[in-house]
């Protein structure tokens, strides 16, 4: 049975994506950006652990919900937990948005040499790449912090072999 460590969950946002969402929050971070939203979330060994299906079970509780964020921390340091909830989720009927800190570039890379971060990515619908930059802050962007972060397709960056960004002009 896939376990998994969060710092928490939000049950229902409206700021973590479009629509209602289900957020996780995972434990653990690498890359402690300055102005991080969730700094507590960056100790690996703190936060709760789970059963995956137990969060399975919270999302598909409420029909409302059109999807589910993966946030941090950051979801690729549990890869392989995060891609059984993420596949869980899809088979729900319902999206996947991840955001992490590294890269689109870079999660290519360690998804050839790690399966769970190849399977994280082909669960997610929408990734939120790249890390916060305090000095890049914009409080225009929709639904990330920083200039320098992609809001990216993966599966037509996947097709394409090549970033296909989204224009995330609103919450919708």
């Amino acid at each position: 049975m896939d376990k998994i460590r969060i710092a928490g969950v939000s049950g229902e946002s409206v700021v973590d994506g479009p629509g209602l969402r289900f957020v996780v929050f995972a434990q653990g971070c690498l890359h402690r950006c300055r102005g991080c939203h969730n700094p507590e979330s960056w100790d690996p060994g703190a936060g709760y652990e789970f059963l995956v299906k137990e969060l399975l079970d919270d999302i598909y509780s409420n029909p409302l919900i059109r999807g589910v964020t993966l946030t941090g921390g950051d979801p690729f340091l549990q890869a392989a937990p995060m891609a059984a909830l993420a596949a869980g989720v899809r088979q729900m009927g319902k999206d996947i948005i991840t955001y992490t800190g590294y890269t689109w570039e870079q999660l290519l890379d360690m998804a050839a040499k790690e399966e769970g971060v190849k399977s994280l990515l082909h669960n997610t619908d929408i990734l939120v790449d790249g890390p916060y930059i305090h000095e890049l802050r914009d409080l225009k962007l929709v639904f990330r912090g920083s200039k320098n972060q992609r809001v990216i397709d993966v599966r037509a960056s996947i097709r394409a072999d090549a970033v296909v960004e989204i224009n995330w002009q609103s919450g919708s």
